[in-house]
């Protein structure tokens, strides 16, 4: 009789990249990517690889945490059933009830495992179907006419939408749209990102000053808590308003559709653990009717291209912020979702398709748990 598959050994991977620029939102200012990349090893030499990208203004993680977390996670994963991710998932969400973006690297690895077993990419794992789509683009906060070159820029390289980030005083915020509009003619939409930067008042004040520039849609205006100013804030403008933040599980996107807060959820791996809850809170969102995006934090091409068959597996998912890897200086992925400027296709390799360099690799610190 074949023997059970299991889990007999977990290899943990301490990376860092550099950016190519410093990269400033509202609230933190991010000098390079301080990944951790996992690989859940089995007794059939398969294995299965997930990214943790730790954000600590956002998730409260930092890559030190999340080394140490680590450890512990592989741990409890030994010898047991990696194909059974609802029993997996429980375990490790009731041992870090916190820490999501490590959650979501240990989720991502079992995910890309189940589809080498069953010989299927990601997205028919899911259940889904194939299909390209676009990532805008993203610009941090900086000088107006700065950005207003970036967005230029990203204009000419032929990206379809610009994501701008604010969050800093009315006047400041107000002149850098009026000055990226201008750059960019009337044509390009903009997507706003605050991340928590503005209080209520600054909010409603900005949003309407900003009602005629033709912003699709505004993430995050004000602090992650504060969900009654949040559904205030949406009645007060006409640019929909979208949940980040706010948004970590599917008991905040529950809390989030019942009020009222949002008109669109973004689902980040990082903060909802992993791909076994984005698909619940895209299946709250889809049946309150809310449509979802898939954001990121600064993953390589392997977080991205997990998070890229969430979007292809799911027609509620209207938009996808995927960027992140542009800002880095090194690619160390090895195949994963190719970026045709800000066109993204996935590979038809079982599982989420994305491997990591072995040459990058051997210049990672690392711990194995066996």
């Amino acid at each position: 009789m074949k023997e059970k598959l299991k889990i007999t050994s977990v290899d943990i991977y301490k990376a860092d990249i550099e950016f190519k620029e410093p990269f400033r939102i509202a609230i933190m200012e991010i000098l390079s990517a301080q990944s951790v990349f996992i690989k859940i090893n089995t007794n059939e030499d398969l294995y299965g690889l997930g990214e943790a990208n730790p954000t600590w203004g956002i998730t409260g993680e930092t890559q030190s945490i999340n080394l140490a977390g680590a450890v512990d996670l592989a741990r409890l994963l030994l010898n047991k059933d990696p194909l059974n991710i609802e029993g997996r998932m429980r375990e490790i969400d009731r041992f870090l009830i916190h820490n999501s973006t490590l959650r979501s690297a240990f989720d991502m690895a079992l995910y890309d495992l189940l589809g080498k077993v069953a010989e299927l990419p990601l997205y028919a794992v899911l259940g889904g179907g194939k299909r390209s789509f676009w990532t805008d683009n993203t610009i941090g906060i900086a000088d107006p006419d700065y950005m207003a070159k970036k967005a230029l820029d990203y204009k000419n390289q032929g990206f379809q939408a610009i994501k701008v980030k604010l969050g800093t005083t009315t006047d400041q915020d107000i002149e850098r749209i009026k000055k990226i509009r201008k750059a960019i003619g009337d044509d390009l939409p903009i997507r706003i990102d605050a991340n928590q930067g503005w209080d209520y008042k600054t909010a409603v004040v900005t949003l309407q000053g900003l009602e005629s520039m033709g912003i699709e849609y505004c993430e995050q205006p004000i602090a992650c808590w504060d969900y009654e100013n949040m559904r205030r804030i949406r009645q007060n403008t006409s640019i929909a308003i979208m949940a980040d933040e706010s948004l970590f599980d599917h008991h905040d996107a529950f809390k989030l559709a019942s009020m009222g807060c949002c008109d669109y959820f973004n689902i980040k791996l990082a903060k909802s653990g992993g791909i076994h809850t984005a698909l619940k809170i895209n299946a709250i969102a889809e049946s309150a009717g809310i449509r979802c995006m898939v954001g990121c934090m600064t993953e390589t091409r392997l977080g991205l291209t997990a998070a890229a068959h969430v979007v292809s597996a799911r027609p509620n998912i209207q938009y996808a912020d995927l960027d992140g890897y542009l800002m880095l200086k090194e690619d160390p992925v090895i195949g994963g979702a190719h970026y045709n400027v800000g066109e993204i296709n996935l590979p038809d390799t079982p599982g989420h398709g994305a491997d990591i360099d072995p040459d990058f690799l051997k210049h990672c610190e690392s711990t194995t748990v066996k």
